[in-house]
């Protein structure tokens, strides 16, 4: 999986006219899923989300976590995540899994960073044509692949 993350003080994705999900101090999290992906990649995704030390303390220093502040998440699916521009100009999504496989991964996604975080995971509609907006805190963005954990 691929998750690129962002550290907001508020996001909210809207598909046609409808507000699906919003969230105040947080982090918003656009993800990918390959047919790689297994359990195992999603509990470790979860528990490093949860706990990644990217908010300020009362230092100003970032030593604390989404948890930590009780902040929400906001999830985002996102295929073009996996995306090869190795040949041509057009992108390749070969690498990003159809529906039926990404989708009970994205709701087992869901379900981990739900019981991680102790609250409920606001989230966009898998596959909708989605609007996408925030506010980036920082800006603070990082990009994690449970394929390569750095």
């Amino acid at each position: 999986m691929r998750i690129l993350i962002q550290r907001v003080s508020q996001a909210s994705v809207t598909v046609g006219f409808t507000i699906k999900g919003a969230i105040g101090t947080g982090l918003l999290l656009l993800a990918g899923i390959e047919d790689a992906d297994t359990e195992e990649d999603i509990i470790w995704l979860s528990n490093k989300i949860v706990n990644l030390r990217i908010f300020d303390d009362e230092n100003k220093i970032p030593n604390i976590s989404v948890k930590d502040i009780n902040g929400d998440i906001l999830v985002v699916s996102q295929f073009t995540l996996h995306a090869s521009v190795k040949k041509g100009n057009r992108p390749s999504y070969i690498r990003a899994s159809k529906a039926e496989i990404a989708i009970p991964l994205y709701e087992k996604f869901l379900i981990q960073l739900s019981k991680d975080l102790g609250k409920t995971i606001q989230t966009g509609e898998f596959g909708a044509d989605m609007k996408v907006a925030l506010v980036n805190d920082g800006p603070v963005t990082i990009w994690i692949d449970s394929k390569n954990r750095e």
